[in-house]
């Protein structure tokens, strides 16, 4: 029987560690405690916080509504082929130890996702990415219950419309359903993706030996390198990873970009719009290492805003915002912020 909790103190509870409550938390173990959850949001008329790992809200304000957090558990190998197997996690499954299992499995295909904080049921939502590779590269299916009508529905991969750190479920189908668990194709036979230069320097690799026999587990162990010496450990420095999505651009803008900056750091994409990357943005903007109150951008990574104050979150989205009306002002680019913001009013 869920347990529902009055005046919840959250700030343990997001990565940003900013003091927040909710007017009711309840942790939900299994499916019918989710539907019990859901009875009592709509029995007192309350907003719906479904919670993973914290690392990707930023809590505005206090959450005027129930703070569901999502403690489903399970692994289980579901179907396979010759080349593939199916993998189905429950989404509060931590997603790097979820990785980490899926390769003691041999089973390969996410190893370059390694470390990314927060849960398998939270990832969908994001459509995280690493160094080449994306979640929906990965998705077989997954499920979900409906909010409004308490009934379990399936999504394959193209009903989640994914795009670049986007899906259905941060613009049509947001705060209607509950994601319960996530089925994922992995291959049996390692496919590495080494295209990043920063992988390539950890595995010490010039172009030349990229056909040098490198296992999942050692891109797996470089990603993990690379990310702890460009990024914050939350529990030391409270963040939520990448603030900012790297921007999208026409093939246009870009050269009339690149006409002002030779050096701006782009990727072309198969559809011609170029990617930016946002970090290079900021940091030659001024802002990495920048200090205000409690909050700071990281000295390492311009991507990254920190609450070393763990302060309010309205003083950490006052500084995304100056950071996005500087870059927008400098470079004629629009910044869009990678977390989501509750209550939501932005």
């Amino acid at each position: 029987m869920a347990l529902f909790l009055p005046e919840f103190d959250l700030q343990r509870f997001n990565t940003l560690a900013i003091p927040a409550r909710a007017n009711f938390y309840v942790a939900v173990t299994n499916h019918a405690e989710v539907l019990e959850a859901l009875a009592f949001a709509a029995e007192h008329k309350l907003p719906l916080l479904p919670l993973g790992g914290g690392s990707n809200i930023v809590l505005a304000d206090h959450y005027p509504g129930l703070v569901m957090h999502i403690k489903l558990h399970g692994i289980e190998q579901v179907a396979e082929d010759d080349s593939s197997v199916w993998v189905r996690a429950a989404a509060g499954e931590n997603w790097h130890e979820f990785v980490q299992h899926c390769l003691a499995m041999g089973c390969y295909g996410l190893e370059n996702l390694s470390l990314i904080p927060g849960t398998v049921g939270a990832a969908p939502i994001q459509n995280i990415g690493a160094y080449g590779v994306e979640l929906k590269d990965r998705v077989a299916e997954l499920s979900a219950i409906d909010i409004r009508s308490g009934l379990a529905v399936t999504f394959t991969a193209d009903s989640c419309g994914f795009a670049y750190r986007d899906s259905v479920f941060k613009h049509s189908a947001r705060d209607q359903y509950i994601i319960t668990s996530v089925t994922f194709k992995l291959d049996r036979v390692a496919k590495v993706m080494l295209e990043y230069p920063s992988l390539l320097q950890q595995l010490q690799l010039s172009d030349s030996a990229l056909n040098t026999a490198i296992t999942p587990d050692q891109v797996a162990a470089a990603v993990i390198a690379v990310r702890q010496e460009k990024l914050p450990d939350p529990a030391i420095t409270p963040n939520a990873g990448s603030f900012f999505k790297n921007p999208i651009i026409s093939a246009e803008q870009f050269d009339l970009l690149r006409q002002r900056f030779a050096d701006v750091v782009a990727y072309p994409q198969p559809d011609g719009s170029v990617k930016l990357a946002a970090g290079w943005l900021i940091d030659r903007a001024g802002w990495r290492g920048y200090c205000e109150g409690d909050v700071a951008v990281h000295a390492e990574q311009a991507l990254v805003v920190t609450n070393p104050g763990r302060g309010a979150g309205t003083n950490v989205l006052a500084l995304a915002d100056k950071i996005t009306q500087s870059v927008r002002e400098q470079y004629g680019v629009v910044l869009q912020l990678e977390p989501r913001v509750y209550p939501s009013a932005r």
